[in-house]
């Protein structure tokens, strides 16, 4: 058997899997509309509401790839109870996904990313202004405990974790511990965070991109021996199994315990048309083809894969299984 047909085996064998998602859970709002004229009030143009739509973001986005793929995710979060909640929810649950582990708080608004598409009524719509309303209170309490209790029965449903930590408030501390202990304990633990990445202890992966780690190891890492000097260092910090580093266009870098770093480069030759969500991606494939019984490198090819198929979608779009197979059927 080829190399190729190795990995999209992997994929067949992630189908079906449920995998539970703690994280940031985000509303993507998008406000399609027409312009044809400018404000009187000001020097800005008049967009004509045409039509609303609301998509996983977040955590939520590497829920929503994470189903196309194949697998049956179940997300552990918190929504307000809101209307972009609300519209959060109903999105998930009508791709199959069921939300008992999302936490409807009344005290709380849901994070929203409202992006407004406008052109005239011949034109291309074109992305004029994105507004984000984010909540990154702390969660306490009651709601924090209640939490805690959805994450230990989701992960006993499912046995493996995905954390999606975009530093907006839902991954507490003591939520943090809870992690690391679940990992301690050999349930496979998946770690993409924005802001604490050097927190987490003893998983299986950490999926850090570069400004990240650059930021975490208060490293210049345009030299090639600079990042891999950033990469063993978080590694022994965490004491993590492996640490998949995302260099955008430079590819990938993977970093494992007493082996040298391994890079690849970016999938794909066609333009990028918008990142947005692509660490979503790679967390969701790379974290499935592991579980699925790929080695770490293996894995490393299949999340470049997705990712690259990602950013040439706009949009917190996702990566379908079937997609993603013939691409890896392709490789040399």
């Amino acid at each position: 058997m080829d190399r190729t047909s190795t990995l999209s085996g992997f994929v067949a064998g992630w189908s079906g899997r449920r995998v539970t998602v703690l994280g940031d859970l985000v509303a993507d709002v998008t406000l399609m509309g027409t312009t044809s004229r400018i404000s009187r009030e000001a020097p800005v143009l008049v967009v004509l509401e045409q039509e609303k739509l609301v998509y996983p973001g977040g955590g939520a986005n590497v829920v929503a790839n994470l189903r196309a793929l194949g697998a049956v995710p179940l997300p552990v979060g918190i929504v307000g109870r809101d209307e972009p909640g609300q519209g959060l929810i109903e999105n998930l649950q009508s791709r199959g996904i069921p939300c008992e582990g999302v936490i409807s708080d009344p005290l709380r608004f849901t994070t929203t990313k409202t992006r407004i598409f406008a052109g005239g009524h011949n034109t291309v719509r074109q992305q004029m202004l994105r507004l984000d309303r984010v909540n990154r209170a702390a969660v306490t309490g009651q709601v924090l405990e209640a939490l805690k209790a959805a994450l230990r029965r989701c992960v006993a449903e499912s046995g493996a974790l995905l954390v999606s930590d975009y530093g907006e408030g839902v991954v507490h501390p003591s939520l943090r511990e809870e992690v690391c202990e679940l990992a301690r304990q050999g349930v496979p633990v998946f770690v993409d965070s924005r802001f604490a990445i050097h927190q987490f202890f003893g998983v299986t992966a950490l999926t850090p991109n570069e400004p990240e780690l650059a930021e975490v190891s208060h490293s210049d890492l345009s030299a090639e021996l600079a990042l891999d000097e950033a990469g063993q260092w978080l590694l022994q910090q965490t004491r993590c199994e492996s640490l998949l580093v995302k260099r955008g266009r430079n590819g990938m870098a993977l970093f494992l315990a007493g082996k040298p770093v391994v890079k690849i480069p970016a999938y794909g030759t066609v333009e990028v048309a918008d990142v947005t969500g692509a660490g979503d991606t790679v967390l969701a494939s790379f974290s499935l083809a592991r579980i699925a019984g790929a080695s770490a490198e293996q894995a490393m090819h299949i999340a470049n894969t997705a990712g690259g198929i990602k950013v040439t979608k706009s949009g917190t779009a996702v990566v379908s299984a079937d997609e993603l197979c013939s691409a890896l059927e392709k490789l040399p």
